[in-house]
């Protein structure tokens, strides 16, 4: 097998996540959000309350009563029609909690399989699969605690890797005050068979701390999200190939770059606002510093690192669009569906 090839698209899933931590461990397609409003909101959508299964994949403390026999589909188009998706499907149980269970898909597609030459041999695919069960319950009016367990299934060519992984998560949220909080810890877990013997890889970990806020008399919500904070202030380091990288006249060197504290801090960080229409229409602006910062041009920046999309519910579907810029001219869309059982079961019609 043409070893460069896969070389060459496990870079552009790791660009896809985030440019600065890809490459540093296996199963990064577990971090790319194929959810619709997570991607408009920055890729962090923690600390959102709603009627809306999908917010769990990030956050299990987020399943609800309300979320009962909800099923789900998401898809995104990346680039170079590598697609990724989730489907899904929960169910609440009284004085048990709410369970989810799913299934998040990424496909690479056909490849030609060639000889060192070019010579054409062959064909092969590629593609990952991570299976979520997960459960959420509230504990008080203000706390719930969650969490699921993820298994993970590789294969690239002739090569396959086993994982398993574990998310945790519990959320705050104080309805009078219309005022959210949340910490999550993901994919805590191992690569318990690695893609050659005798080699194993660490998983995508990620802790997340946000809140979000909505005032009465005005329709916004605001969220506030901190991510990779195992590696607080870590995240920014040293590029020599970054396009206006200074360099010493005399010896020719790169000059190493110096991050200040607050650029270290917005490294970790993701803004987003909501606009919401009532129940059935909202409008969702995000920003993402960390993409930007590492994926725009030297002189243009564009449209890398801002997020956008809309929701509604259509009869008795909700349909959602996302849209997260990645580099100068690429972006990636997401579509997402939710249904309720519930809604298509015929009433009974009443005793005479």
């Amino acid at each position: 097998m043409n070893r460069s090839i896969l070389t060459l698209f496990l870079i552009v899933v790791s660009a896809a996540v985030q440019a600065q931590i890809g490459g540093s461990s296996a199963f990064s397609f577990i971090s790319v959000q194929p959810n619709a409003r997570i991607a408009a909101l920055g890729g962090t959508a923690i600390s959102i309350v709603d009627n809306d299964m999908n917010l769990a994949i990030q956050n299990p403390s987020l399943l609800r009563k309300e979320m009962h026999n909800q099923v789900t589909y998401n898809h995104v188009f990346l680039f170079e029609n590598i697609g990724s998706g989730f489907a899904g499907f929960t169910k609440h149980f009284d004085s048990i909690g709410t369970f989810t269970a799913g299934i998040q898909y990424i496909n690479y597609g056909d490849f030609k399989r060639t000889t060192p030459n070019g010579d054409i041999i062959g064909s092969f695919n590629a593609g990952e699969y991570c299976m979520n069960l997960g459960y959420g319950k509230r504990l008080s009016d203000y706390f719930s605690v969650g969490g699921q367990v993820k298994f993970i299934y590789s294969s690239l060519a002739d090569y396959t890797a086993l994982g398993l992984a574990i998310d945790g998560g519990v959320t705050y949220n104080n309805e009078k005050r219309l005022f959210t909080m949340a910490a999550t810890v993901n994919n805590i877990g191992q690569q318990f068979k690695g893609y050659t013997e005798g080699s194993t890889e660490n998983l995508p970990t990620n802790i997340r701390f946000a809140f979000s806020k909505r005032f009465k008399h005005n329709p916004f919500r605001f969220t506030i999200a901190a991510n990779h904070l195992e590696r607080a202030g870590k995240l920014l380091y040293q590029n020599n190939n970054r396009p206006g990288t200074r360099r010493d006249l005399e010896t020719g060197e790169v000059i190493p770059e110096n991050f200040s504290i607050a650029e270290r801090a917005l490294s970790h960080l993701t803004v987003s606002s909501e606009v919401l229409f009532g129940k059935y229409f909202y409008l969702a602006l995000g920003y993402n510093y960390l993409r930007r910062y590492e994926m725009q041009l030297d002189d243009v920046g564009g449209f890398t690192g801002f997020t956008w999309g809309f929701g509604l519910k259509v009869k008795k579907i909700q349909l959602a669009y996302g849209n997260s810029g990645y580099y100068v001219g690429r972006g990636s869309n997401h579509l997402s569906f939710i249904f309720n059982l519930n809604d298509f079961k015929k009433k009974k019609k009443a005793s005479s």
